[in-house]
């Protein structure tokens, strides 16, 4: 069972930066993708990060430029450093893996940290 506990969220003011973990209870090898998505109240939760087993990366267009999501695979843990906030990416974030199973991939996901920015 994988678990995933992410940190790093709160408050902060338009312009700002923030950095959130998201700490794995099993090797980052394990997953073929790891992810951030967010929901805002009454949106669908939407994809704004993404890297794969083989480091290729993508953003959604809305943070493209501003955020940047990696890895430490020793310290089992995905982070995604966020600048140039904007109250639009207020919302509560979510860590997502992909783990391959035998004819699919399986996801996982964290309990969510919530961000707010205040203009």
């Amino acid at each position: 069972q994988v678990q995933l506990v992410e940190s790093g969220g709160g408050s902060v003011q338009a312009g700002g930066s923030l950095r959130l973990s998201c700490a794995a209870s099993v090797s980052l090898s394990s997953f073929y993708s790891m992810a951030w998505y967010r929901q805002a109240p009454g949106k669908q939760r939407e994809l704004v990060a993404r890297i794969t087993s083989g480091d290729n990366t993508d953003y959604s267009d809305s943070v493209k430029g501003r955020f940047t999501i990696s890895r430490d695979n020793a310290k089992r843990t995905v982070y995604l450093q966020m600048s140039s906030l904007k109250p639009e990416d207020t919302a509560v974030y979510y860590c997502n893996v992909l783990v391959p199973e035998r004819y699919a991939t399986k996801p996982y996901w964290g309990q969510g940290t919530q961000v707010t920015v205040s203009s």
